[in-house]
């Protein structure tokens, strides 16, 4: 770990702590052309969390689009971030958020499409490798690896269709008549996991 990942990295231990803020990452491709695509149901997460906040999104310098709020009256602050580098790239924008609002790494929640998990379900956790998945590369690249993940399950391609596709297809008819019920959930699980802590959070959510 570099010595500016180590400042970041910070000595917190737990999300039930609201001394500071959150900075919250949904992953995702910038452009009209991927806002349906399985690869960005980050964004469609943040997109909710931001409407329940009753905040709007913003350009940034930090190439990436930001809201802020806070979780109920008086409750942690939150800086809701979706990264416009595409996917790959997500590291530099996510980095310089930290950086800009002085928040530890120990204090980032990506949220992420994940194919080794089926769809609709939720996985919760901190730390670990990427499984491949080019934006969590792009932050552990830059941060090392322990960060939060709400990990969003799409499954994996059918056939001998190649994961790049798959990924950057939008969802099926089926899956979309659960869509909104899996990104509500996401969200759900995402202010848990600020509020109550990763254990409970993983009680309550990971299925």
């Amino acid at each position: 770990m570099s010595a500016s990942t180590s400042s970041r990295a910070g000595d917190a231990q737990g999300p039930a702590d609201t001394a500071g803020p959150w900075l919250v990452a949904g992953l995702g491709n910038p452009g009209p052309e991927y806002a349906g695509n399985r690869h960005n149901i980050g964004f469609m997460v943040a997109d909710l969390l931001a409407e329940r906040l009753g905040a709007s999104f913003k350009a940034h310098r930090a190439r990436a689009r930001v809201a802020e709020g806070r979780l109920g009256i008086g409750g942690p602050r939150l800086v809701l971030a979706e990264p416009m580098s595409y996917m790959n790239t997500s590291g530099g924008p996510v980095t310089a958020l930290l950086d800009f609002y002085k928040i530890p790494s120990s204090r980032l929640i990506a949220i992420h499409d994940e194919l080794d998990i089926d769809y609709g379900t939720l996985r919760l956790k901190r730390g670990g490798g990427d499984n491949g998945h080019n934006g969590l590369k792009s932050l552990t690249k830059a941060l090392g690896p322990e960060y939060f993940r709400v990990r969003c399950g799409i499954g994996r391609p059918p056939g001998r269709m190649e994961v790049a596709s798959f990924v950057l297809r939008d969802f099926s008819s089926t899956e979309k008549k659960d869509l909104e019920w899996f990104v509500d959930r996401a969200a759900d699980a995402t202010e848990a996991l600020i509020t109550q802590g990763l254990e409970r959070a993983q009680s309550a959510f990971n299925s």
